[in-house]
């Protein structure tokens, strides 16, 4: 992959930055941009995706109302998540290497041959690296998450849950979700939408929701960490974590 860019767009609405990445995205194919990761925080929404179900929100439009959530339905995987203040969202814009007829990487490949349009790419391998990515930055502020399998997503296991002093004791015997991935691939093989870690968020506004269509418990680094990390240094990590899985294969 070329030389990354990474963008702080700081505290952005949710459909601002959703237009913003489909600009990227085609400057990308057209090679007038360079990969880039969009980190940032939105205002509080929910967002379903092509798997959401109404059912999952919870919360009547009163209730939405007093808490200025907005609702989008999008085109990534996945049902339905919660964007706010203190999660940090990463959008990486990136070119996936095409998939060959058979599955495997082509890598000489280019963006432009049309025999490859729309180009097949390694959706699958792709989310993979994120909860690598994720995983690698969890481990630098020294908790210890992992994947799950058939599931989509970072999770710790009980022993760290049980560390949460907000958590409910049932909850606490159970592993928790940390960090979500929802993601598109294009036509043109460039990546939109993302991950969001919970950093410092008000967890109350999960409430309002059935996460992705489940009902794991959530938590967020400040419930594991006292003092809890600062979100440029969560950036940072992230930042980090993301250029040694993604630059260096």
């Amino acid at each position: 992959m070329q030389e990354l860019v990474v963008q702080d767009l700081g505290l952005i609405e949710y459909e601002r930055a959703w237009k913003l990445q489909d600009q990227y995205a085609a400057e990308i194919a057209e090679g007038k941009r360079p990969p880039t990761l969009l980190l940032l925080e939105h205002p509080h929404v929910y967002t379903f995706g092509r798997r959401g179900q109404a059912g999952n929100l919870l919360w009547g439009q009163e209730q939405l109302k007093k808490k200025g959530i907005s609702i989008h339905w999008v085109d990534r995987g996945g049902d339905v998540t919660y964007h706010g203040p203190g999660q940090l969202v990463g959008y990486p814009l990136i070119p996936l290497v095409p998939l060959r007829p058979d599955g495997s990487q082509n890598e000489s490949s280019t963006m432009e041959d049309d025999s490859l349009r729309p180009v097949r790419s390694d959706y699958v391998g792709y989310v993979r690296k994120l909860e690598k990515m994720l995983i690698g930055t969890l481990m630098h502020f020294g908790i210890a998450a992992g994947q799950r399998s058939g599931s989509t997503g970072v999770w710790i296991q009980p022993d760290i849950h049980s560390h949460c002093p907000r958590c409910r004791p049932e909850d606490k015997e159970k592993p928790a979700k940390i960090a979500a991935i929802g993601v598109k691939v294009d036509a043109h093989g460039v990546t939109r939408h993302g991950f969001a870690l919970n950093v410092n968020p008000d967890m109350e506004y999960w409430d309002g929701i059935i996460a992705c269509g489940i009902n794991d418990p959530l938590v967020s680094l400040a419930d594991l960490l006292n003092p809890a990390p600062t979100m440029d240094a969560v950036k940072a990590k992230i930042t980090f974590a993301f250029r040694e899985v993604f630059e260096t294969g």
